[in-house]
């Protein structure tokens, strides 16, 4: 009997190679299907004719495949699968972009259903990629028809036909929200909202649809942030003492001034360290902005409590930057630091052994230690745990954090500090992170220069190449970052091979050129980036997947190939990769594309340097994608939810608050719903 637990192939009429094709977009089971929803609709209610078409319009038309074929594109070599579609009144081009499927499924005579924006200009008007159903008697184009993800082999119609075959289970499932909710915010039950969803009537029964799904999403995040947040309240630290004279003393030392985000910052981190509950906080600023100068004035203020800190970081290489840059912040201080990473353990400058470094670690010898992954291997203790720090949050999973957490004492938690220098817009901080407090660094140190933005298009690229050459002789040190372009090659080590290639012999082959990826072993990226960062090596090309955020001060320029393949934000962050020294930086965005919202959006880089606005536009753009991954915390992405809907947030945070003072034990179908998405962890 078909169950919501049942595998895809126990639905009639679905054999292996089928189920073999929803496995491969993550669908498994019978549940999985009724919870993938659309990504969007297409409007089949109205059909016009050929003629009536014109630019920028999305419309339907019924018409039979005159030509079809599949043919690679002269300039950028993709697969094109193009048709001549014809009416009554006259004909059209077709154009799908990397589907040679499409080509192969269709053939001259059949009769079809085209739905999509209409694109070209006045003289010559095509489809571009539409969606597009046969035509048969069964088929009926009115109404609002539902898109999903999907992949080669697997049509629109097949999806649709399987979820019809399953939707009647809906009724099994259990309403989780509180009655007296979905009264109070006029939402549409559970079941009603997945039928209207995937099947909507109309636009107002799908609208409907949608605010309910909408506010699960945010209703269920916010209620295990607010959980986590009581958790936390209830743990034991330490409150410290604010030693006022001696921080001035080692401000007034520092060789800049800091900013007033920077102050408010630090001082927002102290107050909280003076709390006998653990601090649990989230400092985010822009690449460049000073975070580990703040940072260093909680570790002071833990130092001068007699309490030990650890920093955590993803690589090697930053971790010897970080024992770098806090060793010359306290160089003024008696404070003590150690470096552990797999391969280097030093103590006062010095090499020691594993052994002793942990013993000096556990003895409390040791006031400040930074680290990769080796801080939190069995054996290492730690005498007296005051503050956590990891850097680059996202780059750890939630039990590699919560490990470095649990080296404090039993009875009293460290204080916790995330680093991240992601810029987050108000909206997705009030999401992702709802159980953290979140400090915020927007202003830039003084006197540093902006960079340049240029967009390179392809009759440019001989100029941008003599620049460079140019840049080089200089002694400066160059970037060049790849996009991942084949969706099989994960780490985009073709394309990222493929520009090392001509880049080291063809364009600059009197240049040492250096490789990273993602493929390469540890000590080989250690090695690459220790060279780079050395000087030895004059250019690195890299993925975007790779750790390439080390302060090179060196470098001036950053190149990025495919950059219309990247959001805003992470063009901002390979921007700020460079501009670290006193001359002038440059950030050359390499484009092939002719799409001109793309261009338009590359524009915007060109004159925004605000990590924090360009996010929100990129939020705006792009939408919220995967706020994290499965192994960060358990969230699935949002499928439908509106990140940038303060009004909804605001109102699932405040549902979620009130149930979470009232407590949630006599709602026994909204636990297990928060169970059913393994909101078991903490984050941090």
């Amino acid at each position: 009997m078909l169950s919501l637990n049942s595998p895809i192939s126990d639905i009639s009429g679905i054999g292996k190679a089928l189920a073999k094709r929803f496995s491969n977009i993550n669908l498994e089971t019978v549940s999985d299907l009724i919870f993938c929803f659309p990504f969007r609709y297409e409007d089949y209610g109205k059909v016009i004719s050929i003629n009536d078409l014109s630019v920028e319009q999305t419309a339907t038309i019924l018409g039979t495949v005159d030509l079809i074929s599949n043919r690679r594109s002269a300039r950028k070599r993709k697969m094109l699968t193009e048709a001549i579609v014809s009416d009554v009144s006259g004909s059209v081009k077709i154009v799908w972009f990397n589907q040679p499927w499409i080509g192969k499924s269709l053939r001259q005579g059949d009769k079809l259903y085209i739905s999509g924006k209409v694109t070209g200009d006045m003289f010559n008007v095509y489809f571009n990629s539409p969606m597009y159903e046969k035509y048969s008697s069964n088929f009926s184009p009115m109404g609002i028809i539902p898109v999903y993800s999907s992949t080669e082999g697997l049509s629109q119609k097949q999806i649709r036909t399987v979820i019809k075959s399953a939707i009647h289970l809906i009724d099994s499932i259990e309403e989780f929200l509180p009655v007296e909710i979905i009264k109070r915010e006029n939402l549409m039950g559970l079941s009603q909202a997945l039928n209207a969803v995937h099947f909507p009537k109309d636009m107002i029964s799908l609208e409907k649809a949608r605010r309910r799904l909408a506010f699960d999403e945010l209703f269920l995040v916010q209620l295990w942030s607010q959980a986590l947040k009581r958790e936390n309240a209830s743990q034991k630290a330490i409150a410290q003492k604010f030693f006022e004279a001696e921080t001035k003393e080692f401000i007034a030392k520092l060789k800049f001034e800091l900013t007033l985000d920077q102050k408010r910052s630090a001082w927002e981190i102290m107050k909280d360290m003076m709390r006998p509950t653990p601090m649990n906080r989230l400092l985010n600023g822009d690449v460049g902005s000073g975070k580990t100068v703040v940072a260093a004035l909680g570790i002071y203020q833990n130092y001068l409590n007699g309490a030990q800190s650890a920093i955590m970081v993803p690589t090697e290489i930053l971790a010897m930057q970080h024992y770098k840059n806090l060793h010359n912040l306290f160089a003024g201080t008696e404070l003590k630091i150690g470096l552990m990473t797999r391969t280097q353990k030093l103590f006062k400058g010095e090499k020691i052994s594993k052994n002793k470094f942990i013993e000096k670690c556990k003895s409390g010898e040791i006031d400040l230690i930074v680290g990769t992954h080796a801080l939190i291997q069995d054996g290492v203790e730690f005498a007296k745990l005051g503050l956590a720090i990891v850097d680059e949050q996202h780059r750890f999973g939630v039990e590699q954090r919560h490990k470095l957490i649990k080296r404090g004492e039993e009875a009293r938690r460290p204080h916790f500090l995330s680093l991240t220098a992601t810029p987050i817009p108000r909206s997705l901080a009030l999401v992702v992170y709802g159980d953290l407090d979140l400090s915020l660094i927007k202003q830039m140190p003084k006197g540093r220069k902006k960079i340049l933005t240029k967009i390179v298009p392809p009759d440019k690229r001989g100029e941008a190449y003599k620049f460079i050459d140019s840049q080089i002789k200089l002694g400066r040190q160059i970037f060049v970052i790849c996009p991942l372009i084949d969706p099989s090659d994960k780490l985009g080590v073709r394309s990222v091979t493929e520009e090392f290639e001509k880049l080291d012999k063809f364009i600059f082959p009197h240049l040492s050129v250096g490789l990273l990826h993602g493929r390469l072993k540890s000590e080989e990226k250690e090695e690459v980036m220790s060279k780079f960062a050395g000087g030895e090596l004059k250019i690195l090309v890299s993925t975007s997947v790779v750790e390439v955020g080390v302060d090179v001060p060196n470098a001036s320029i950053m190149m990025i190939e495919g950059a219309e393949r990247f959001g805003l934000a992470q063009l901002h962050q390979f921007r700020g990769r460079v501009g670290r020294a006193e001359f002038q930086s440059f950030c050359f965005l390499f484009s092939d594309s002719d799409d001109m919202k793309s261009i338009q959006r590359l524009k915007y880089l060109e004159q925004c340097h605000d990590g924090f606005e360009l996010a929100q536009r990129d939020l705006e753009l792009r939408g919220s994608g995967a706020i994290h991954g499965q192994e960060q915390s358990g969230f699935a992405e949002f499928q439908i939810a509106d990140i940038n809907d303060l009004e909804q947030i605001k109102k699932a945070k405040e549902i979620a608050e009130e149930l979470a003072v009232e407590g949630l034990e006599r709602y026994l179908a909204l636990l297990k719903k928060l169970e059913d998405y393994k909101f078991t962890y903490h984050r941090e």
